[in-house]
């Protein structure tokens, strides 16, 4: 039967609690369509206010309501493209890959996170700092060759919100006398709910990785050069972080990182997980007195935050 046909029976029922009205009660009328599962890698049952234009899901999410009389329950479902990571693209002449257009799936990109780390008990804040040795160390691109020594290093855990309206825990490292400043940071962005798909340690796989364009790990410590230089980069002194690379991409002339982002070059329309000037991110960060890379003049940096502005 349709979707608007309403059965004999029902009409009736509705007539007589609708009378009710009369005597001082109250009465609704509920709809409740239903929608086929699909396969996912992540989901989400949440209570909220009945109010669905508050809770309007992605475009590429499959969502089911039901109505009580007074919340709606929402189940939100996000899928990862088979592909993802697994498409090697093409080089340039000068080492980097080709940008290439954004994939229809990733154009309002929100996936799943993973969570190589046990996630939260509860939806509060929480958060670690130790000292940078045993397992994350090994696991680290950090070596004897890096600019500064392990001990001025730290290893933190901190909560954040995926995509999937979860909370998860990820882990950086950072300066250790920069530690409790981006504790702070993480605290104001798990406040304000802002969607970060993962975070994780790079580790050396990573750096010789062949280019996919399609990586979103927010991170800071790296011991690498500068992109397209010579120099350590401020990743390499645990004193850069890189928020959301895919939502926020480098761009230079042609080139764009990562390659597949390129409609996220795109600054008009803000999507979940970019940064845009004055937002929570920004303003989170320059309370601690780092800067944004989306400042800069002769590059634009979106994903990029660093303490001495380079």
């Amino acid at each position: 039967m349709g979707p608007g046909y309403r059965s004999p029976v029902s009409s009736v029922l509705l007539t007589t609690l609708c009378f009710a009205i009369v005597l001082g009660s109250s009465c609704s009328a509920v709809s409740i369509d239903s929608a086929d599962p699909v396969t996912t890698t992540s989901s989400l049952v949440v209570s909220a206010p009945t109010d669905l234009e508050s809770n309007e899901p992605p475009a590429t999410a499959t969502t089911a309501l039901s109505e009580a009389t007074t919340t709606t329950e929402t189940t939100l479902t996000l899928t990862t493209p088979p592909w993802l990571g697994s498409r090697v693209l093409p080089t340039t002449p000068s080492g980097f890959a080709e940008a290439q257009p954004t994939p229809a799936e990733l154009i309002d990109r929100r996936l799943p996170s993973p969570d190589p780390l046990a996630p939260p008990a509860d939806d509060a804040f929480s958060f670690t700092i130790s000292e940078l040795a045993g397992e994350p160390l090994q696991r680290s691109t950090w070596s004897s060759d890096c600019p500064v020594p392990a001990a001025q290093l730290s290893y933190l855990t901190v909560s954040f919100w995926g995509f999937d309206e979860q909370p998860h825990t990820g882990e950086l490292i950072v300066a250790a006398d920069q530690a409790e400043n981006i504790v702070e940071v993480f605290r104001q962005l798990h406040a304000a709910r802002f969607p970060i798909e993962e975070m994780r340690i790079v580790e050396p796989a990573d750096l010789i990785a062949a280019p996919t364009g399609d990586g979103n790990n927010t991170a800071s410590f790296v011991c690498r050069s500068v992109t397209g230089g010579s120099r350590f980069s401020e990743h390499a002194y645990g004193l850069a972080i890189d928020i959301n690379p895919f939502h926020n991409p480098y761009l230079r002339d042609e080139l764009v990182i990562p390659e597949l982002a390129t409609s996220y070059g795109d600054r008009e329309a803000v999507l979940p997980g970019m940064v845009s000037a004055g937002d929570d991110v920004v303003t989170a960060f320059e309370d601690i007195g780092w800067s944004w890379g989306g400042n800069w003049k002769s590059l634009k940096d979106y994903q990029h935050f660093s303490l001495n502005n380079r």
